[in-house]
């Protein structure tokens, strides 16, 4: 049996791309989620699949990348396919786990994608290094100023409303009215004990 596993890492992505090079080669069960790589446990679907393999039947996926973020996590996931006897078919990349050439190919894919991974990681970081360096504040701008946020962050001291009833009162979502209430009783919190 033929068991796909797509996932995109946002709510914001697509499956659909993982999803037609599925029914191309004909997958008779695929498993699907929006979900980070960054551990197994955060994947539901990817443990449902894994659980659901038997003897003879192949994990097909569209990158290597898709199951594994860290070499670590891919042999994992691969000494789980041996106990299991199923074996494992990329899409896009060729690869075959039934010789040893095969098993070595796809660990060396999976240093490499996350060899790729810290590089994008570090030039991420030094890029916003570099903006701040230039007097540029990283992330997203504000949806309030500081003024309407101090206001916000009194009325919810106050006690009399909600992160709900903030969100009404200054036309912003509830997120947005916690985490500007997070950044004053937080980083309060951190000075009590010592951390800043």
């Amino acid at each position: 049996m033929l068991v796909g596993y797509a996932r995109v890492s946002t709510q914001e992505q697509d499956t659909a791309l993982q999803l037609d090079a599925f029914a191309r080669v004909d997958c008779d069960v695929v498993f699907q989620e929006k979900a980070s790589g960054s551990s197994r446990r955060g994947r539901p679907e990817l443990s449902r699949c894994l659980a659901s393999l038997r003897k003879g039947d192949t994990l097909v996926v569209y990158k290597i990348d898709r199951i594994a973020r860290s070499l670590f996590d891919l042999l994992d996931v691969l000494r789980h396919l041996e106990n299991v006897g199923a074996m494992i078919k990329s899409i896009t990349e060729p690869l075959d786990t039934t010789n040893a050439m095969g098993v070595f190919m796809i660990q060396v894919l999976g240093a490499v994608a996350q060899l790729e991974r810290s590089m994008i990681r570090e030039r991420s970081i030094a890029g916003q290094r570099a903006a701040r360096e230039r007097g540029r504040v990283p992330g997203r701008i504000r949806a309030l100023s500081a003024e309407v946020e101090a206001q916000l962050v009194a009325d919810y001291l106050s006690g009399l409303h909600t992160y709900k009833g903030l969100s009404l009162k200054y036309g912003v979502s509830e997120s947005v009215a916690k985490r500007a209430v997070y950044r004053v009783t937080k980083s309060q919190e951190y000075r009590r004990k010592g951390n800043i």
